[in-house]
Parts: structure tokens; C-alpha cells; sequence
């Protein structure tokens, strides 16, 4: 089973004039994000405690994303429609579902705060299908199941990179800062730039096959970066202008 775990490192604020931040509880993840991490854990709960071997495998099947399917390899049906962004939901494992949660709360909540709930459902799935678009420009063939979120993920590490990982904390809830800036100005920022540098060495590494000897899954490298560069390039699409805060009366 191929499977995806989201590499990389948050980045600090850089440049921007922000006070100090208010002290927040320490979860305060927007509704979207809390609803997308549930689902994954209800579908990973059911398809690991719930279903027999076989009926698992038939899951798999039909809901995980396979290259070959598209390449002639099975008759048509309405999961060629389907798969393409149900694999997001799934994972290969309890670690594989964990860390990706963990990565999805750290940068999908800044950004479903900025761009709101309709378009941050638009970007994971835009994200999601440039995942496994990539992936199978270079597996077309492969039979492998490919599951996990962590192409959408990788998705909103390239949009954090294009705000240069500026985060508003004066706000009730904290979302990325200031306008997206432009290729130029992203490759001009010195945080920004070792993120990048960093997240594109551990996938090169990891497709080269370093550090993932005797693991029972391959990880998808390929779609980490087509999810990427997705949300890197396309994020502009999605922005919106911060609504301003409440004054508070005195």
C-alpha cells in the first residue's frame, strides 16, 4: 500500500508588524479542520476495527486511489469518479493518520481562517486531484493503492510558503497575514525560502529511497509534491480579504 506522510517544517512569522498575541486556548481549530480530521479518523476507525479482511480490501478497491485503473487495467465504474478524493480520507495506519492530523491542524487552520469554509473545501480537493495527478503521470501502471492526506497537506505548505508563514495572532482566529505574495517575493524571504529548500530535500530523499528501508508502505513523495506545487501556485485563486475584528466597547 503507497502511502503519503507530510515532510517539512513550520516556519516563523517574518516581517510583519503584529502585536503580541493574545493567549488562545490551546485548541482552537476551525470547524472545517475538526470536520475533516473526524472523518479521516471515523473512516480509518471503521476500516481497521469494523470491516473484515476482505471487505477492507474491497474498500481499498474501490475508494483508494490506484494509477492503473485509469490506464485500461479495469472496466469503467462510478469510482473513477470518486476515488480521486476519497483516497484523501483514508490511511495505512495509526502513525500515517496521527502525524498527518497533526500537520493538517498546524497549517490547515490558519488557512481555512483566512479563506473561509467553501473555498478551503475547493482547495483541498483542487490539491487533492493535483496529488494524484502527478503521482500518476509517473505510476500510470501501478496497481499500489495510494491513500492519505497528506497530499492535500502538502497542498497548504506551499499556500503557507506564498504568505511567507505570517500569521495574524491579534485575531480571535488566527489566519494567515497580509496579501500572498508573489514568486519574487517569496524567494526573497529568507524563512520562506529554507522551508521550501528543506521540504523539497526530504521528498527528493525520500524518493530516492533514503531512511525507508524495511517499511511496510512506500511513501508518496510524487504526490506530496504535485499537492504542493498545486497549493503554491493556485492559492491566490482562493484568497479573500480579512474580514476586520469587532472593536471592543470600552
Amino acid at each position: 500500500m503507497s502511502t503519503e506522510n507530510s515532510g517539512g517544517n513550520v516556519a516563523g512569522e517574518t516581517g510583519a508588524e503584529i502585536d503580541a498575541p493574545r493567549r488562545e486556548p490551546a485548541f482552537n481549530l476551525p470547524g472545517i479542520v475538526v470536520a475533516i480530521i473526524a472523518a479521516c479518523v471515523a473512516v480509518h476507525l471503521v476500516s481497521f476495527h469494523l470491516l473484515d479482511l476482505a471487505a477492507y480490501l474491497r474498500l481499498l478497491e474501490n475508494f483508494a486511489f490506484i494509477p492503473a485503473r485509469y490506464s485500461g487495467a479495469y472496466p469503467f465504474d462510478w469510482t473513477w469518479v470518486v476515488s480521486p478524493l476519497s483516497y484523501s480520507l483514508m490511511h495505512g495506519g495509526y502513525a500515517h493518520l496521527i502525524v498527518n492530523m497533526i500537520w493538517l491542524a498546524a497549517f490547515g487552520s490558519p488557512l481555512a481562517n483566512r479563506i473561509g469554509t467553501g473555498r478551503f473545501l475547493l482547495f483541498w480537493a483542487l490539491t487533492s486531484l493535483g496529488a494524484v495527478a502527478l503521482h500518476y503521470v509517473l505510476h500510470a501502471f501501478a496497481a499500489v493503492p495510494l491513500v492519505g492526506a497528506s497530499g492535500a497537506i502538502s497542498g497548504m505548505m506551499g499556500a503557507a510558503a506564498r504568505f511567507a508563514f505570517r500569521i495574524d495572532r491579534r485575531r480571535k482566529k488566527p489566519a494567515f497575514a497580509g496579501p500572498v505574495l508573489s514568486v519574487p517575493q517569496v524567494l526573497s524571504s529568507r524563512p520562506a525560502v529554507t522551508f521550501l529548500v528543506v521540504w523539497f530535500a526530504i521528498n527528493l530523499v525520500t524518493g530516492l529511497g533514503f531512511g525507508t528501508s524495511g517499511m511496510s508502505a512506500q511513501i508518496a513523495w510524487e504526490a506530496h509534491i504535485g499537492g504542493f506545487l498545486v497549493g503554491f501556485l493556485a492559492v491566490r485563486l482562493f484568497d479573500r480579504p480579512l474580514p476586520p475584528e469587532p472593536a471592543l466597547s470600552a
